[in-house]
């Protein structure tokens, strides 16, 4: 048995290329041509920006799911909306908070300019109900502060949707690149044997490969993301719906 192993190894060690196709994947890299090189150095920028964004958007919307279910507990026990404004402003990784702290400002605009100001200008303190144009004006603006909160959730999503989509093809122009390599060097040499093509063959499908690395996790969690962006969009819009309802019974006439 020793004897035919030492004849394999020989054998391989005569073919011409053998030995540089036995050497491992980061001297393949190292010694693949200069597009092969830039093509896996921008899969490896992309790779690497993708990773970065799902941890920070992991971290972000674990902070979001916190402070919203504690601001919900807060809203919930429908007490002075004074107080609710001031729990607010420390929960502001609540998208919730930040609409209901925009819709309270504009509250108190509107009661400000009242020519009967309410107690100490705070919206609890309304000596006269809303009318209908003044809700509409707060139903504006609860819209626009949530549509603005739910931009913000969706911030950096768009890169993750732009490497699982490109990613790929930017492996296979590597690919494509590397094999018409190796068939150019085929013709120069005039050889066509196995040994001869398979190094250039595997160094151009590394990129082919690495364009799919870079783009499967991308695509996962693209897909991850949004449905959690669209898990707290429903509930930015189930909150508004209650926030309005409350003014309408409280300060509607």
């Amino acid at each position: 048995m020793n004897t035919i192993q030492s004849i394999m190894v020989s054998t391989v060690a005569a073919v011409p290329g053998t030995a540089h196709f036995q050497a491992g994947y980061v001297d393949m890299v190292l010694n693949a041509g200069l597009v092969a090189k830039m093509v896996l150095g921008l899969l490896l920028f992309f790779s690497l920006a993708c990773w970065a964004i799902i941890f920070f958007k992991l971290v972000e919307f674990a902070s979001v799911r916190r402070d919203t279910e504690k601001f919900m507990a807060i809203f919930q026990k429908k007490g002075n909306l004074s107080n609710i404004f001031a729990s607010g402003k420390v929960l502001k990784a609540s998208p919730s908070a930040m609409v209901f702290i925009a819709a309270y400002k504009d509250l108190v605009e509107i009661v400000k300019n009242r020519s009967k100001p309410g107690k100490g200008g705070a919206a609890d303190g309304a000596e006269e109900p809303f009318s209908k144009q003044e809700l509409s004006e707060i139903q504006r603006v609860v819209n626009s502060a949530a549509s603005r909160e739910i931009t913000k959730l969706e911030r950096k999503i768009s890169f993750l949707a732009t490497t699982g989509s490109t990613a790929p093809f930017i492996g296979l122009f590597g690919t494509v690149w590397g094999v018409m390599d190796a068939f150019r060097a085929i013709g120069i040499k005039g050889s066509a044997s196995i040994a001869g093509v398979a190094p250039g063959i595997s160094e151009a499908l590394i990129a082919t490969a690495a364009g799919l690395l870079a783009a499967v996790p991308a695509v996962i969690a693209f897909n991850y993301f949004n449905s959690r962006i669209r898990r707290f969009a429903g509930g930015i819009e189930e909150f508004t719906l209650e926030f309005m309802n409350l003014l309408e019974r409280k300060f509607y006439r």
